[in-house]
């Protein structure tokens, strides 16, 4: 059903994202964890029937979420529904906070690239590769410098052995086009 005079589209109300209270369709479930507001309280893992367990969320004056409907019999917790998303949230978040996003940084070298210039980038891959991320090493062919190969290999091969300590080349060095390259992934951490 499309609005008038609008531009997107009509979108009905969508129901909670956890089944809870009455739409809880099973006849037996675990309750687990505590109420915040009845420490003293305690239900770990016990086995109720549902009706009972919504008996018990309503004395509380909370809401009988659904956790897990793939255990048997299904988890259940007694919470506030609105908290409950909150902290979910939270953890969320704080979840995708410490998972770090690995990156490729590129090195751009050439063939005729002299050892300071080589030591000079080289200094920069370990730095990336101490930061966790990956390295790829290019050298870049220009014009007639393509009969060289055998040059950029040697660089690429010379600099795998300078940050062998500090990372692993995840293969031989390959030629596409008029571009040699090399990835580098960091050392795992002991």
């Amino acid at each position: 059903m499309q609005k008038k005079g609008g531009r997107g589209s009509y979108q009905p109300k969508r129901g909670p994202e956890h089944q809870i209270n009455e739409y809880i369709r099973v006849q037996e479930v675990r309750l687990t964890g505590t109420h915040p507001n009845n420490i003293e309280e305690k239900y770990p893992g016990d086995i109720m029937k549902t009706s009972e367990a919504l008996r018990l969320a309503r004395s509380l004056e909370s809401d009988l979420i659904l956790i897990n409907d793939k255990a048997d019999p299904p988890i259940v917790q007694i919470a506030e529904y609105q908290k409950f998303l909150y902290n979910m949230k939270k953890r969320k978040k704080e979840q995708e906070a410490n998972t770090k996003k690995t990156e490729i940084k590129e090195l751009r070298l050439g063939p005729n690239t002299d050892e300071h210039d080589l030591a000079f980038k080289t200094n920069h891959a370990i730095g990336w590769l101490a930061n966790g991320d990956k390295v790829k090493a290019v050298i870049l062919f220009k014009g007639r410098n393509i009969v060289h190969k055998d040059r950029g290999e040697v660089i690429l091969l010379k600099l795998a052995e300078a940050l062998a300590e500090h990372g692993i080349a995840e293969a031989l060095p390959k030629m596409e086009g008029k571009r040699m390259y090399i990835f580098f992934k960091p050392k795992p951490k002991k």
